[in-house]
C-alpha cells in the first residue's frame, strides 16, 4: 500500500518506521540532533517549502533512513493509513 503524505509525495506503507508530530517531538534535544544530522547527510526531504511543517515521517528506503517533512498532521496521515486497511 502507498500513503499520500503531502504535495505529490507517496511512500510505501511497509517502509514507514514512525510518524512524529513536529511540535511535540522537536522540544527534545535528541530529536533536534537527529533531524539536524539527517539534514547534514542529505536525508531530509521537505515536501512543502511554503507550508508550516506539522509532522515528519521516518522511512527506511533502499537500506537508508529518509525523513520526510510534511505539512500534514500526524492524525491525517494515520487516518489515511487506517482507512486503506479496512
Amino acid at each position: 500500500m502507498y500513503i499520500h503524505i503531502g504535495q505529490n509525495a507517496v511512500i510505501r506503507e511497509k517502509n514507514v518506521i514512525g510518524i512524529f508530530d513536529m511540535d511535540a517531538v522537536t522540544v527534545t534535544k535528541t530529536a533536534r540532533d537527529f533531524l539536524s544530522d539527517a539534514e547534514k547527510d542529505g536525508r531530509v526531504i521537505y515536501l512543502s517549502p511554503y507550508d508550516l511543517p506539522k509532522s515528519f515521517i521516518v522511512c527506511k528506503e533502499d537500506g537508508k533512513l529518509n525523513i520526510y517533512i510534511s505539512p500534514l498532521s500526524t492524525s491525517t496521515i494515520k487516518n489515511r493509513i487506517f482507512s486503506k486497511n479496512l
